[in-house]
C-alpha cells in the first residue's frame, strides 16, 4: 500500500466525458483522412505506454493516455451505427485503462422508421432492447433524428414536422417514441439527442420546440429528464444567415432553467485546427462548402468523406479550423461559455468540446480557466473578433466557477445523468477513481491567475484508477483493463414473437451480414459492467 501526502493538492473524482468520438469507424476513416493531424503530437512508448500519435484525432491508446493524464477516468463514445459495432468495440478494447461505453445510433435505422406509425410501444420496447444488447450499447442516441435517412436519398429535415424521404413518420414522431420506450425501459440514461438543424443559424427555435415537445414524456421512477440534448452550443443559433449570426444562448438556457426534463453538454469551441465528424452527414456536407469558400486548403479545397450504413445511419468527415478573428467562430466560442454560465442549476449541465468537433478533449484546461475567470474571458474577447461583444451577452457575465463548480460540471453531474452511480464523487460507493492536482498558488487567488488554472489542470499530480495509482509525474505507472458498460433491458418473451420474423426477413433481404453474425460476442467485452434494467 502506498500513502500518498495530498496536503496543499486538490482532490478530485476521477473526470467523467459524456460524449466524445473516441472509437469507431468514422473515428478511424478521421485519422485516415488526417495524416497532417499524425505529425503534431507524437508520443514514445515507455515501460507501461504504447507509442501513439494524434491531435484532433489521436490513436486508441494515447487517447487513454491523455485522458489520465487529465485525470478523466471514464469516456463515453456517443455515435455507434449497430452495424459497426464491433469495429467500435475493438476500438474501445484497445483505449486503455479509462472507462467507457458506446450509445447506439437509433434515430434513422430503418426498420423503426418503416413502422414507427403503426408498431405498439410493447414491439419497439422488444426492438429497441434487442437492437441495444446486440450492439453491445449504453443508451439510445439520436442524430438529426429523420435527417440521416433523408440524406441517403440527397435530402434532409428541417422541422420537426417534415416528412421523412420515403416514410410517414417525422423527427417529432421518433423523438417522442423513443423517448417514452427509454423510458419505459428504464435505461440509466435518457436519450442522447443531437437535434435538427444543428450548425444552421435559427436553429434555436428547433431546439426550443424539441425540448417543449417532451414535457409530456413521463420520466422513469426516480428521475426527473427525459432528454439530454448534446452539444448545445451548436443548437443555440440565432439570426437568418451567417451575416446576422448571432447567440440565442440566454433564451435556451432560460428554457434549461425553467424546466427540469432537460440536460445537456456544452459542445464548447476552442480556436484551434480539429477534424469535425458526426452522424449528421447533411451537415457535413454543408460545413464542407464553407470550408471551400474559406479556402481551407489553397491548393486542393476541403477535404470531406461521406459513408452511409446501411438501414441505419450515415456519417461525414471534414477538417476545419476555427479562428478567433472569424466572426462567426468567435461568437460559437462566446456562446459556449455564456450557455454554461447562465445554467443556475449545474447538475442539469457537463463540460464538453464534443471532440474533436469544437476541439479536442486536451483543451478542457483551457475551458476550465475560462469559466473559472473573468479575467482570462476578458483576455481572449481583446483578441477575438468584435462580434462576441456585440452579438452575445459574454462580457457582461461576472459569475466565476469555483473548483467545486468545476467537479460538478467536469465529473459530478455527468456521472449522474449517465446514471453512473459509483462515479463522480469520492467516499462510500465510489469506485476509487481519484485525480489529484497541484496548482502552485493559494486557491482563492486561481480566478486572477488563469494561466494556474490552466496548468494545474494540464497534468495530475496522481490519477488513480480503482485504487491504482496509473499516472505521476508524467507517466503511465500501470495498464489495468477498464471497464465497458453497456446494458440490458429486460423484457416478456411474448413481445418479441410479434417482430422476429420481420427481423429476420430485413436481415435476409437487405443486410450484408446474417441476423446470426450481427449481435457482438461476449469476448468484446473483456471487463464487462452490464446494468440490467426492467420495465416500468
Amino acid at each position: 500500500m502506498k500513502t500518498i501526502d495530498a496536503k496543499g493538492l486538490v482532490v478530485m473524482p476521477g473526470g467523467v466525458d459524456i460524449h466524445a468520438h473516441i472509437a469507431g469507424p468514422k473515428v478511424n476513416a478521421g485519422r485516415l483522412l488526417r495524416p497532417e493531424d499524425h505529425r503534431v503530437d507524437v508520443h514514445k512508448k515507455t515501460a507501461y505506454a504504447r507509442a501513439g500519435v494524434g491531435r484532433s484525432v489521436p490513436s486508441t491508446f494515447y487517447t487513454g493516455y491523455a485522458y489520465l493524464k487529465l485525470g478523466y477516468t471514464c469516456a463515453m463514445e456517443p455515435a455507434m451505427p449497430p452495424l459497426e459495432a464491433r469495429h467500435t468495440h475493438e476500438e474501445l478494447m484497445d483505449i486503455p485503462i479509462i472507462d467507457k461505453g458506446a450509445y447506439t445510433l437509433l434515430g434513422s435505422n430503418w426498420f423503426l422508421l418503416e413502422r414507427i406509425s403503426k408498431m405498439n410501444l410493447d414491439e419497439m420496447c422488444a426492438f429497441v432492447s434487442w437492437l441495444l444488447y446486440s450492439s453491445g450499447g449504453y443508451s439510445i442516441k439520436l442524430v438529426n433524428p429523420g435527417g440521416e435517412e433523408s440524406w441517403a436519398w440527397g435530402k434532409n429535415v428541417c422541422s420537426l414536422d417534415d416528412k421523412i424521404a420515403y416514410f410517414k413518420a417525422t423527427p417529432r414522431k421518433i423523438i417522442k417514441t423513443l423517448a417514452a420506450v427509454n423510458e419505459r425501459l428504464s435505461l440509466p440514461h435518457t436519450i442522447h439527442l443531437h437535434t435538427n438543424n444543428l450548425g444552421v443559424p435559427g436553429n434555436y427555435d428547433v431546439t426550443l420546440e424539441t425540448m417543449k415537445c417532451l414535457q409530456d414524456i413521463k420520466p422513469k421512477k426516480g428521475r426527473k429528464r427525459n432528454v439530454h440534448i448534446t452539444h448545445i452550443q451548436f443548437s443555440s443559433y440565432g439570426g437568418k444567415g451567417w451575416g446576422d449570426f448571432c447567440s440565442e444562448a440566454p433564451e435556451v438556457a432560460n428554457f434549461v432553467n425553467k424546466h427540469d426534463h432537460v440536460t445537456c453538454d456544452i459542445g464548447q469551441i476552442v480556436f484551434t485546427n480539429t477534424t469535425t465528424m458526426t452522424a449528421d452527414g447533411a451537415w457535413e456536407w454543408a460545413l464542407r462548402g464553407i470550408t471551400e469558400n474559406l479556402a481551407w486548403s489553397p491548393r486542393s479545397g476541403s477535404k470531406w468523406m461521406n459513408a452511409q450504413v446501411e438501414l441505419e445511419s450515415c456519417a461525414g468527415i471534414v477538417p476545419y479550423i476555427f479562428r478567433r478573428r472569424n466572426s462567426v467562430n468567435a461568437i460559437q466560442w462566446a456562446l459556449g461559455l455564456e450557455f454554461l454560465l447562465l445554467i443556475d442549476d449545474l447538475s442539469k449541465v457537463n463540460i464538453s468540446t464534443d471532440h474533436p468537433n469544437g476541439g479536442p478533449f486536451t483543451f478542457y484546461p483551457m475551458i476550465f480557466s475560462w469559466l473559472m475567470s473573468k479575467k482570462a474571458r476578458e483576455r481572449m474577447l481583446s483578441r477575438a473578433d468584435k462580434a462576441p461583444s456585440e452579438k452575445t451577452t459574454l462580457s457582461d457575465i461576472t459569475k466565476e466557477l469555483s473548483l467545486s463548480d468545476i467537479v460538478q460540471v467536469s465529473r459530478t453531474s455527468a456521472a449522474q445523468i449517465l446514471g453512473l452511480e459509483n462515479k463522480g464523487h469520492l467516499g462510500i460507493g465510489a469506485d476509487a477513481d481519484v485525480a489529484i492536482h497541484d496548482f502552485r498558488i493559494p486557491l482563492n487567488k486561481l480566478n486572477q491567475d488563469y494561466n494556474a488554472i490552466e496548468k494545474g489542470f494540464s497534468e495530475t499530480k496522481y490519477t488513480i484508477k480503482d485504487g491504482l495509482i496509473v499516472y505521476s509525474n508524467g507517466k503511465i505507472l500501470s495498464n489495468p483493463i477498464g471497464r465497458t458498460f453497456r446494458v440490458k433491458a429486460e423484457v416478456p418473451e411474448d413481445w418479441t414473437l410479434g417482430i422476429q420474423d420481420a427481423i429476420e426477413e430485413r436481415f435476409r433481404k437487405y443486410y450484408t451480414v446474417s441476423l446470426n453474425n450481427y449481435a457482438i460476442q461476449k469476448e468484446y467485452f473483456p471487463r464487462e459492467e452490464l446494468i440490467v434494467t426492467k420495465l416500468q
